[in-house]
């Protein structure tokens, strides 16, 4: 099974909201050292009554409730990461290009986090069909994770694509014009304790990989604060 080159792969699941100038500059470029992560998605637009009027709203976009389960065959919700940073991505364990690449460097993101119970990572597979509970904890114990701060998460495809796609505004679908039928995104998706995202980065590569790591540094520093 094959996915497309990264560039293809890394910019198309972004959403056409996203596709500013100024904001692909909030999501790869740093912000002056004391300025707060930006909040990253459209925001939602609500109408309530508050004393018999009628009062509108605009909310940040967030991450919704979800429910898959990990490589230890535990149901894993938003209440499992509820007061924590985390890192999302996409992947399927039999992938033989851009996810090697990101299991390396999200590997360098676990190892520098392990132990922190403010920090977890959440790798979603986009072949569920394959990638068992069996298959993902062998794949998790061959990388050397142990514990529950990563969990790889597999459960209902058409719900991981969803999520991926209008969730994490990455992609994650079947795609008949590439080889092997998948397209996923290579990106790292740094989601905050409320479940708004504050980052996209390139995870296949070290320079994208850095600027995570330093951006998880600002958000812990922001919550301290």
């Amino acid at each position: 099974m094959k996915v497309s080159t990264i560039p293809a792969s890394f910019w198309r699941p972004l959403k056409a909201s996203l596709l500013s100038a100024s904001l692909l500059c909030c999501v790869f470029a740093c912000n002056s050292a004391g300025d707060k992560l930006p909040v990253l998605g459209e925001k939602e637009v609500i109408t309530r009554t508050v004393d018999g009027k009628t009062v509108t709203d605009s909310v940040a976009h967030q991450i919704p409730d979800f429910a898959f389960v990990d490589q230890y065959n535990d149901t894993v919700t938003a209440k499992t990461v509820a007061g924590k940073i985390y890192v999302a991505d996409f992947f399927f364990t039999s992938c033989p290009t851009i996810c090697p690449k990101m299991k390396v460097q999200l590997k360098r993101v676990y190892e520098k986090y392990k132990g922190n119970p403010d920090v977890m990572l959440l790798s979603h597979s986009i072949d569920p069909r394959h990638d068992s509970v069996s298959v993902l904890n062998e794949f998790a114990a061959n990388l050397g994770v142990t514990g529950k701060q990563w969990l790889f998460l597999t459960g209902d495809r058409d719900k991981i694509y969803d999520i991926g796609q209008n969730s994490y505004m990455v992609t994650a679908q079947e795609d008949s014009s590439v080889p092997g039928g998948v397209v996923h995104s290579g990106a790292f998706i740094l989601v905050d304790k409320d479940r708004h995202i504050r980052g996209i980065y390139d995870g296949t590569t070290a320079a994208g990989t850095d600027k995570l790591l330093n951006d998880i540094d600002r958000l812990l520093t922001e919550y301290k604060s």
